[in-house]
């Protein structure tokens, strides 16, 4: 396994948002190579807490190790973005951090296939207990789902035609594969921009990453405690509306009723945004780490309790 798993991005404003008190425990949804959650664990106290959780079995695995020098206060769990909710029931939370999209560690190792440099499996699984591969979305899909995919989850404008061309050419079983696909769709000039979006659409797909993000917002976030804070690290326009979206709709005060008529349904709000514009990495950032250069961070206070304080009770294990 690679020694540089991951540079993490928009560290410092990351933590500096999330930990609003040292002394209560905290969620790391997207632990990866555990760069955010060292951080936040330094700015711990001796009674705060870390629950570090991630769905890929490498990540947990380099950043036990990387962590070790925190034992005691920090909980792993396996587990994706939609199910995590169910680990923490039995104790409240002073905050929830998501970094969103895919490693630097997951695009560099190639077996992964998660880049289109190279001939690897088309894999693209960040849980490799899942069954479901890009291999079995790109071979058995219908060309209309598959036109659907590329546009929904990628925004690629030649959509149509790569899912045409992949019909007639599949199987298809590696990278390499795939690419010479989609450049006999679109050409040279666009090649790279276009394998991207592809790229990213499948992994989107097959890993259900939209629908994952909405599940933890609508599930944890109900339980931050008064004070605590959801940050969100997203990559690209899908992940950010998610989230913006959500943000907007939980630190509303009014519901719409869609009806001139019929006056707005008043309502307490939930959430209060703390970032009416999202943070974006410095020049220096960028040049340091250049997959830092899409990223957005949106972060939002609880302001309704939720019925416990998140530093009582038990922590969840």
């Amino acid at each position: 396994m690679s020694t540089a798993y991951h540079t993490p991005v928009l560290c410092d404003a990351a933590v500096r948002i999330l930990v609003s008190d040292p002394s209560w425990t905290y969620v790391d949804g997207t632990l990866g190579g555990g760069g955010h959650a060292e951080a936040i664990c330094r700015r711990l106290s001796e009674s705060g807490h870390l629950i570090a959780c991630d769905r890929d079995e490498d990540a947990l695995a380099f950043s036990r190790e990387r962590l070790a020098g925190f034992a005691g206060r920090i909980t792993f769990v396996h587990t994706d973005l939609g199910s995590l909710g169910s680990h923490i029931r039995q104790g409240p939370i002073g905050g929830l951090l998501l970094d969103l999209g895919v490693s630097s560690f997951q695009l560099d190792e190639g077996s992964r296939g998660f880049s289109f440099q190279g001939v690897h499996p088309l894999d693209m699984r960040m849980d490799r207990r899942q069954q479901r591969t890009a291999a079995e979305v790109v071979n058995t899909s219908s060309e209309r789902i598959l036109s659907d995919i590329l546009f929904r989850y990628g925004e690629e404008r030649s959509a149509w035609r790569i899912a045409r061309a992949i019909v007639v050419r599949r199987p298809l079983e590696t990278t390499s594969e795939l690419r010479r696909v989609v450049e006999e769709a679109v050409g040279p000039r666009f090649l790279v921009k276009s394998l991207a979006r592809v790229f990213q659409a499948l992994r989107i797909e097959v890993n259900q990453e939209l629908d994952q993000l909405r599940r933890v917002l609508e599930t944890v976030t109900p339980l931050v405690c008064a004070g605590g804070r959801v940050v969100v690290i997203s990559y690209h326009s899908l992940e950010d509306r998610i989230v913006k979206e959500f943000f907007r709709r939980e630190a509303a005060d009014r519901i719409p009723s869609a009806h001139r008529l019929v006056p707005d349904q008043v309502r307490i709000p939930v959430l209060r945004i703390l970032t009416r514009r999202p943070i974006v990495p410095a020049p220096e950032e960028v040049k340091e780490n250049p997959r830092a250069r899409s990223a957005k961070l949106r972060a939002a206070e609880k302001v309704v309790e939720a019925g416990y304080d998140a530093g009582s009770g038990d922590r969840p294990a």
